[in-house]
């Protein structure tokens, strides 16, 4: 066999796919859980476009933001509706997010605390985490003195604030496991 004839070729092909193939099974062991396909459960019906919006009723839920229990966290409108069975709105609440945005798409609650330091050095409560950006924690909480500042965009900051009386609503609401959905 000489180095250029179809015996040569055929071993370097199959050479390259099975080092593709080990390559693509790596990256996907290590695919952040907040990217992870099977960690993600798009349901039928969420739209992670621009949801249509009810111009009468600003605060109304937004169509195709999938269905059942869950908490929907809208980007371009930082306004929050925690969804109960029957697809009924149990709340809604304006939030001022952090630097930081999640993809839309649908998360599960992954950890959460009562009190603790927001990256942005001011103390919080009632943290409920679902996603990961930069490294920086995605999740929900409330100041304690109730202040629901606009971020420092120079700080990498992960948290989306809302009033004290709505931090205590979702984290009654929102426990380890529950959806979260984002949309724009």
């Amino acid at each position: 066999m000489t180095s250029s004839g179809p015996g040569f070729v055929l071993g370097l092909t199959a050479a390259a796919l099975a080092t593709v193939g080990f390559l693509a099974y790596q990256a996907s062991a290590n695919i952040p859980p907040e990217l992870d396909p099977a960690h993600l459960d798009s349901p039928a019906g969420v739209s992670f476009t621009k949801a249509p919006r009810d111009k009468r009723h600003p605060a109304a839920l937004p169509s195709g933001s999938g269905a059942g229990r869950r908490v929907v966290y809208s980007l371009d409108d930082d306004r929050v509706w925690l969804v109960g069975t029957g697809n009924k709105v149990r709340r809604t609440f304006a939030v001022a997010p952090g630097s930081l945005d999640p993809a839309p798409g649908t998360y599960r609650v992954t950890s959460r605390s009562n009190k603790v330091t927001g990256t942005d050095g001011t103390p919080i409560e009632h943290v409920v985490r679902f996603a990961s950006v930069d490294n920086v924690a995605i999740g929900f909480s409330a100041a304690l003195d109730g202040a629901t500042p606009r971020p420092d965009m120079r700080v990498k900051s992960g948290g989306i604030r809302g009033s004290r009386a709505d931090g205590d609503a979702m984290w009654a609401f929102a426990t380890i496991g529950h959806k979260v959905v984002v949309i724009r």
